[in-house]
């Protein structure tokens, strides 16, 4: 498999240029399967060779709730049209100082709200191993960037899973950092308290790589951190000693084949030295519930700035409120009005005692208990989700089955810690399998070490190597 660093070698050696590898990956961009929402190939020309940084010439895809200047930002909305953000976020800024070459916006769930990347004003993305199948959500547009070769490696967003799962269903490395890892500035909020910027790569040392770049404290996010970065990708060394948990009920329900893949997983990391402990996480069965509150409550809040006045799309009406109810009714699709609706009610005076402020309580539960467990053992090892890709359209009209589809990673979210979903084999349908784990906070270089070690035992060739 060919990595970042690989293609930095091809480019000093003058076997490849940066011209010919974005021709490359332009030409992989398959408009069936709807991964690009945007395509700035003309921006990335322009970029080569402007600056010889860490991943120069290397194209990257940017989830389109993140801001790049100059270029339409939507959000899968319509609600959005015509907006141009006047500023890039810094983790596009870093990139770019970098050298890193932006190939376009990728399609998501609108507004980040969703798991299967169906729910968007641009039309669903399709999964290029069974295009009848989703590619996960909300970053599905990403991981199919990457998983075609339409991108070396790309940014999403992850708020209960948005990144991991769909790693998981394309066959791809998705990591989602420490709460305040990354920064958020210029990341469009769905829920500020869960949001965090993730990467999607092919492998584990290209996400290190571009954590290496993107991470550190940003004086424009109040909510990042003052805490060193460290170098993500001196990823060998031996994992001798090393305890990873196997929490119980994050295997209840689950599709044989993915059992198997990750018991396959562990017995790898057995092999090369490493203990699994049984450990016990019973607040699991709250987190959807959990998640949902907090969430859609974050998500009606934050989304009360689209009214068709300052920017993006908007409607006449007899009077302001006739204008709002119009703009709002036409620009948002079902998902976001639901969790709106849901949104406004758990915060509303009668219900914010009996929801909302519960949710809290238990999150914080919730965040103790990962915290005792990660206390007794280094990491958590867990499926990434239930099931394989499922079909498309098979939970559109099921919203809770949709939801579902994160129970097992919207806890990392809830506790604010890092997880990254790594490739485990492949179902007897010939659909990826993700594991996942769960480490202490800022331990991402831990993580990545794990699945870098796996990845030479047992290593995934993605569509087309």
């Amino acid at each position: 498999m060919m990595t970042i660093n690989d293609y930095l070698k091809l480019f000093d050696e003058g076997k490849l240029t940066p011209e010919e590898l974005l021709e490359s990956c332009c030409s992989k961009i398959d408009p069936d399967l709807n991964a690009f929402i945007t395509v700035t190939k003309e921006r990335a020309r322009n970029a080569i060779g402007s600056v010889d940084g860490k991943i120069r010439g290397i194209p990257v895809a940017v989830k389109d709730n993140i801001n790049v200047k100059g270029v339409p930002t939507t959000c899968g909305s319509k609600i959005l049209k015509g907006f141009i953000p006047p500023y890039s976020a810094t983790v596009v800024e870093r990139i770019e100082k970098e050298g890193g070459l932006l190939i376009g916006k990728t399609n998501l769930d609108e507004f980040a709200m969703g798991s299967s990347t169906e729910n968007s004003h641009f039309g669903l993305t399709k999964n290029p191993f069974d295009r009848e199948r989703v590619p996960g959500g909300s970053s599905g547009g990403s991981a199919v960037a990457v998983a075609t070769g339409s991108a070396i490696i790309a940014l999403g967003s992850d708020t209960g899973g948005s990144v991991r799962q769909p790693a998981s269903f394309c066959g791809l490395v998705g990591l989602k950092p420490t709460y305040g890892r990354v920064s958020r500035y210029g990341l469009v909020a769905f829920a500020s308290s869960l949001d965090q910027i993730g990467i999607i790569g092919r492998n584990a040392m290209d996400v290190g790589i571009l954590l290496v770049i993107i991470a550190g404290k940003d004086p424009l996010d109040s909510t990042s951190v003052t805490v060193d970065v460290q170098d993500y990708t001196d990823l060998d060394g031996s994992l001798e000693g090393i305890k990873i948990g196997i929490p119980e009920e994050y295997f209840i329900d689950i599709d044989e084949d993915v059992l198997e893949a990750v018991i396959e997983i562990k017995e790898i990391l057995q092999d090369v030295g490493v203990s699994f402990p049984s450990v016990s996480l019973p607040t699991s069965e709250f987190v959807i519930p959990t998640y949902q509150i907090i969430s859609y409550a974050e998500a009606s809040s934050n989304l009360a700035r689209y009214d068709g006045v300052r920017y993006g799309l908007y409607h006449s009406g007899v009077n302001f409120s006739d204008e709002i109810r119009k703009t709002r009714n036409d620009g948002f699709l079902s998902e976001v009005k639901r969790r709106i609706l849901v949104g406004s009610f758990v915060l509303s005076s009668q219900a914010i005692g009996e929801y909302y402020e519960k949710a809290l309580t238990i999150r914080s539960l919730i965040k103790k208990e990962f915290k005792d467990a990660l206390d007794k053992v280094d990491y958590l090892l867990t499926p990434t989700t239930p099931s394989p890709a499922f079909k498309i359209g098979e939970r559109f009209d099921d919203p809770l089955k949709v939801h579902l589809s994160d129970r097992l990673t919207a806890g990392a979210n809830l506790a604010g810690i890092p997880a990254v979903s790594a490739p485990a084999g492949m179902s007897r349908n010939n659909l990826p399998i993700g594991y996942q784990l769960m480490g202490r906070p800022f331990d991402e270089k831990g993580l990545l070490s794990i699945v870098h070690q796996v990845e030479k035992i047992k290593p995934f060739e993605l569509l087309g190597e």
